[in-house]
């Protein structure tokens, strides 16, 4: 047996917090030309006359390592004089932006303002804070997701942090995902037959990768690759590692559970990774020919995120495995077929 790494581009779909811990994890483990990183650009929003991307910067500061370990979000040693002197003249201050972190939004703000691409402004900061991967947001074209609530809709910022989860959610929508156009690369990546495979993060379904397949052609690209896509689930346990979803599943009559999650991906997904603890449920997933690998999907720590990461990679390497050899075994039939004739 070959002992030679398996190689080829990882596409990694991500939203913020929880995403950006695997993230990191494959960014530590794999060659930076073999990893591809989505962000979800979904939550974006204008305030203060800035454009803020929470999922891309998340994402950014976590690789660079600058990210706040307490709050997952943010920079570390972050300080708040900019909020004081805001709130003092009447300002808003319901989303915090920190001293430091103050800097990337009017920097993005300034060359958008100046016809520069998003991708473009993601990847110069990127390099200028040290990140060798390849971070592209899921579309230049804007994209802003509105929470369907019992009281009326919400530009999701306003719900998630303003309103903090409070009000019972009936339903999501994208705007301007209808006309939003695929990022090139992510078009790319999913076309190559030396694709090693596209995971999904521990990212909530709903409001961090349901944006990401709203825009037109990712679905269709995703269940037309030729490798295996694998999602790690955000519930273990009946409950979410992190943030709403399980408050929003519950509120849309979902279960929260693993099997929901992999009926919510039904049609796209080839394999489902779940924490040890939902074992019992992995048959039930099997039988409707989704593969599903158990392991320890909680991350604590970096350790944490290299192990995860690294048992991702070994479950999509099997399933490709697999695949080829059905592949292989169907072209032989093929081939004797042909010199039966």
């Amino acid at each position: 047996m070959s002992t030679v790494p398996p190689s080829g581009t990882c596409v990694y779909l991500s939203g913020g917090v929880g995403g950006a811990k695997l993230a990191l994890g494959l960014a530590k483990v794999l060659p930076a030309s073999d990893l591809l990183i989505v962000a979800n650009t979904g939550d974006d929003f204008e305030h203060l006359g800035l454009t803020i991307c929470p999922d891309i910067d998340t994402l950014t500061y976590t690789l660079a390592g600058l990210a706040n370990h307490e709050t997952g979000w943010g920079r570390a040693g972050e300080t708040s004089r900019f909020m004081s002197a805001l709130e003092a003249l009447g300002g808003e201050t319901w989303f915090f932006l920190g001293d430091s972190d103050l800097a990337i939004h009017v920097e993005r703000s300034r060359r958008l303002a100046a016809g520069e691409s998003l991708t473009a402004i993601t990847a110069d900061v990127g390099r200028r804070l040290g990140i060798e991967c390849r971070l592209v947001p899921m579309t230049d074209d804007p994209v802003r997701t509105v929470v369907e609530t019992a009281t009326g809709p919400l530009a999701f910022q306003h719900y998630f942090v303003r309103d903090r989860c409070e009000p019972a959610v009936t339903g999501f929508r994208f705007d301007g995902a209808e006309g939003a156009r695929l990022h090139p690369d992510v078009i790319e990546a999913l076309a190559d037959p030396s694709l090693r495979g596209v995971v999904i993060g521990p990212s909530n379904p709903l409001i961090s990768i349901d944006p990401m397949f709203a825009v037109p052609g990712f679905v269709k690209a995703l269940r037309d690759t030729m490798a295996p896509v694998v999602a790690v689930s955000p519930i273990v346990a009946g409950r979410a590692i992190k943030g709403p979803t399980a408050k929003m599943m519950r509120e849309l009559g979902l279960p929260v559970s693993v099997s929901a999650i992999a009926d919510h991906y039904a049609g796209v997904l080839d394999g489902l990774v779940i924490d040890s603890a939902d074992a019992s449920a992995a048959e039930a997933i099997r039988a409707t020919r989704v593969a599903v690998h158990e392991t320890k999907t909680v991350m604590h720590d970096l350790n944490d995120r290299v192990s995860l990461a690294t048992n991702v990679l070994g479950f999509v390497d099997r399933l490709r495995r697999g695949a080829d050899s059905m592949l292989q075994i169907a072209s032989g039939a093929a081939a004797a077929t042909w010199e039966m004739r």
